[in-house]
């Protein structure tokens, strides 16, 4: 940093990033030059810092985040108006030999925790009423709001009983993928061990039968599991009635289940980033990316996700993964996803939302070289599905698309127990059974939202703060939210309503 106003990330960068709202006629330095602000430049936003020739590279990280469309002064904004895409995606390595591997640490840390039956780890301890179909949608909710207030009280240790419901089921093909997505994505969550036990409910003629979902849980899930079909049991009311009685057994059982100290290393945090701004990648993600290099080292598991939103920034990747075999299977999912977008008529550079580039975000490749920073320095052992189960320890990465609410969903379906989101323009974001902890990039937001965000990350460019002692404090965070801290997002009732599974294929 050369200056209070203005932060350059790398000697080598042509911009730098406001720290604050810049006027016309402002003077900065930068790199020892003294650099005149052209125009009014929003903080969050970029600056030039020397000149860029049109068509040169635009350099943020060290690495190219665009190209200039026309002559860039120094002391230009920087942005969406004079800045547009390469127009080719560079090749990139696809493998490095000398993948970094970080110690052990001396002490252990270790966490208040559920274990069940088959030894997976809970945080949280709910009961959850699954549909199997929309049509079954509303039945699941009269169950589980027949547990709302003082119905809990009897169940003290219980987080609560939620309903995951949905819009598909139905209208596609039984043996297609967007069926085995689905079911991956149900069964997924019938088996995450903040689940006592789930309740699957189905209308009876819909192509999702119940009855194909439990024959994916035959190989074990670490919840007590039941079954309603309406059209078996006579209708809605007597579904709902008898719904409720079998929550009601589950929440007895559920109730005599304790916290017990599990090591770290049974932690699976899901990284999300939303409502990004010019700030992710300087404050949040990095300090994020700091907590889960302690994690790894204590053992744990991180999973990265968003797919779209590594485009640009796959190399920082694949030169850490493990073997080839890992960087080939994550480039094959951005060369999908290069595909489905371009047969949706867009581009993957449609990415960046228009809240991304009010914070300053402009191309989708500066947002992934931001948003890949949440996964810290460490190997990259594995890349999964959708919703697959993840068994592998350490940094892994789960095919997702850049939607949050699609992403995380996937992410708990995969086994999480923990999600962290980092947010500059303010996510309200909340899941269940999974809590999630915000990380706001900014004091002005953590001020302006303090009953939305757990962690103010904004104390780095505050100065009071650097990268590794914010990311110590999240990691702290992590252990003090799985021991049943409640998030901000938890005391403010969200969640019931997060569950978005990723729908592909054609509706009939």
């Amino acid at each position: 940093m050369t200056d209070q106003t203005i932060v350059v990330l790398h000697s080598d960068d042509n911009v730098a990033v406001a720290l604050r709202a810049l006027e016309a006629g402002t003077p900065v330095e930068a790199g020892g030059q003294r650099v005149v602000v052209r125009s009014s430049i929003a903080a969050g936003h970029k600056l030039a810092i020397r000149r860029i020739a049109r068509g040169s590279a635009v350099t943020k990280y060290r690495q190219t985040i665009g190209i200039a469309l026309g002559d860039v002064e120094p002391g230009e904004h920087v942005h969406v108006h004079n800045v547009g895409m390469p127009e080719h995606h560079p090749h990139r390595p696809t493998h490095s030999d000398a993948v970094r591997s970080l110690a052990p640490v001396d002490r252990l840390e270790a966490f208040q925790g559920f274990v069940r039956a088959d030894g997976q780890v809970g945080t949280r301890n709910y009961v959850g009423v699954i549909a199997s179909v929309n049509c079954s949608a509303s039945v699941c909710h009269a169950i589980a709001d027949a547990f709302r207030g003082d119905a809990m009280d009897p169940f003290s240790t219980v987080d609560g009983v939620v309903a995951i419901t949905h819009q598909s089921g139905c209208g596609m093909s039984a043996t297609g993928d967007g069926m085995a997505l689905l079911r991956r994505t149900l069964t997924g969550y019938a088996c995450n061990p903040n689940f006592a036990g789930v309740l699957l409910v189905g209308l009876g003629c819909e192509v999702n039968q119940v009855s194909g979902l439990t024959k994916s849980l035959e190989a074990g899930s670490p919840a007590l599991v039941e079954t309603l079909v309406i059209q078996d049991e006579g209708g809605v009311r007597e579904t709902v009635a008898r719904g409720i009685a079998i929550v009601r057994e589950m929440l007895s059982a559920a109730s005599r289940l304790r916290r017990i100290e599990v090591p770290a290393a049974r932690l699976k945090v899901g990284l999300q980033c939303g409502g990004s701004d010019g700030y992710s990648g300087i404050t949040a993600n990095p300090a994020l990316g700091a907590a889960v290099d302690l994690l790894v080292r204590h053992g744990g598991t991180a999973i990265l996700s968003e797919t779209p939103e590594i485009y640009g920034a796959e190399h920082l990747l694949t030169a850490r993964a493990v073997s080839s075999d890992v960087a080939g299977r994550l480039l094959d999912k951005l060369r999908w996803w290069e595909r489905y977008a371009a047969e949706a008529g867009g581009d993957m550079n449609n990415n960046p939302s228009p809240g991304n580039k009010a914070g300053g975000i402009t191309t989708i490749l500066e947002k992934s070289l931001g948003a890949v920073s949440k996964g810290g320095s460490t190997a990259l052992n594995a890349v999964y599905e959708y919703a697959e189960q993840v068994s592998e320890s350490g940094l892994v990465f789960m095919d997702t698309p850049g939607y949050d609410p699609v992403s995380a969903t996937g992410q708990i379906a995969g086994g999480a127990n923990l999600v962290c989101f980092t947010t500059g323009r303010g996510s309200v974001f909340g899941s269940k059974p999974v809590p999630t902890i915000k990380l706001s990039t900014t004091t002005g937001l953590f001020e302006r939202m303090r009953a939305d965000m757990d962690f103010n990350c904004g104390q780095i460019v505050d100065g009071s703060l650097t990268v590794e002692q914010a990311g110590a404090q999240i990691f702290q965070l992590m252990l003090d939210i799985a021991s049943g801290t409640k998030t901000h997002s938890e005391q403010n009732g969200m969640g019931d309503r997060e569950f978005v599974p990723w729908l592909r294929g054609a509706i009939m």
